[in-house]
């Protein structure tokens, strides 16, 4: 089916993003939509929402994971926000069940969830999964929606990486070119993936995860999240969609343009 006619008949393509309280969310929402600016936020009567009053809710614990965030950069995407439900909290983790179990009811395809970004830093002091991470992957079964884990601010291991080599005689120079293969290589077999993918607590596991250090760069590139998003996505019509809205990977449109 062509683009044009799928956008028209579905709208744009919608995304929950869940995670920790500053796990550099929005900046991977800027740079998906390769954009610098702050999001314009809708509430669900589709009614603009004044950035200071919607600070003032949040400082009051208020939080609408219906609100609906685009950037006028990539108007295509829709980005629905879950405030961090780190500790375990009954009240937040029952609200995005219940948002993902709503719209994953909904009749039309447009007003689905398409799919679900879970959000976990990597420059915490300590880096084992939280309540509310294995609440959540214990717990929310999101049926055909599918869940990617993004391990954000994954240069801190590269740092941590760069030490250890330099503590055993690697010099400045070196460490500095091998410390990221080294971070990468330990968290690949590392506790947190283990744990994530085959620990019998967790009973409904991600489609994936993806690791993403140095978003808040100039050149930082989320060419590897769009693929992987769009991998795992069965529905024919919606990874279209998804292709054709992200503008930031020219090499996934050709790939996919040959395929279908």
């Amino acid at each position: 089916m062509d683009p044009s006619k799928i956008r028209e008949k579905i709208g744009r393509f919608r995304i929950l993003v869940v995670g920790r309280a500053n796990a550099g969310e929005t900046t991977i929402l800027q740079r998906v939509c390769n954009t610098r600016e702050n999001p314009v936020i809708y509430n669900s009567a589709g009614e603009k929402i004044d950035p200071a009053v919607l600070e003032a809710s949040r400082d009051r614990g208020l939080h609408d994971i219906e609100n609906e965030m685009t950037f006028e950069s990539n108007p295509g995407f829709i980005f629905h926000d879950s405030r961090g439900f780190e500790a375990g909290g009954e009240s937040e983790f029952d609200k995005v069940k219940a948002f993902i179990a709503s719209r994953s009811k909904e009749p039309r395809l447009k007003d689905q969830l398409h799919v679900i970004w879970y959000c976990i830093p990597m420059d915490e002091a300590c880096r084992s999964f939280t309540k509310g991470e294995t609440k959540f992957f214990s717990q929310c079964d999101t049926g055909n929606i599918p869940v990617i884990v993004l391990f954000t601010k994954f240069d801190a291991l590269y740092d941590e990486a760069y030490a250890r080599l330099k503590s055993e005689g690697v010099s400045m120079k070196e460490a500095g070119r091998l410390a990221p293969k080294h971070a990468e290589d330990s968290f690949a077999t590392g506790s947190q993936l283990k744990f994530l993918y085959h620990s019998k607590d967790i009973r409904h596991p991600p489609k994936c995860h993806i690791c993403l250090p140095n978003m808040d760069s100039d050149d930082a590139d989320c060419g590897l999240l769009i693929e992987r998003t769009a991998g795992t996505l069965d529905n024919e019509v919606l990874k279209q969609l998804f292709v054709s809205t992200q503008q930031t990977n020219l090499e996934i449109c050709m790939k996919y343009a040959v395929e279908m």
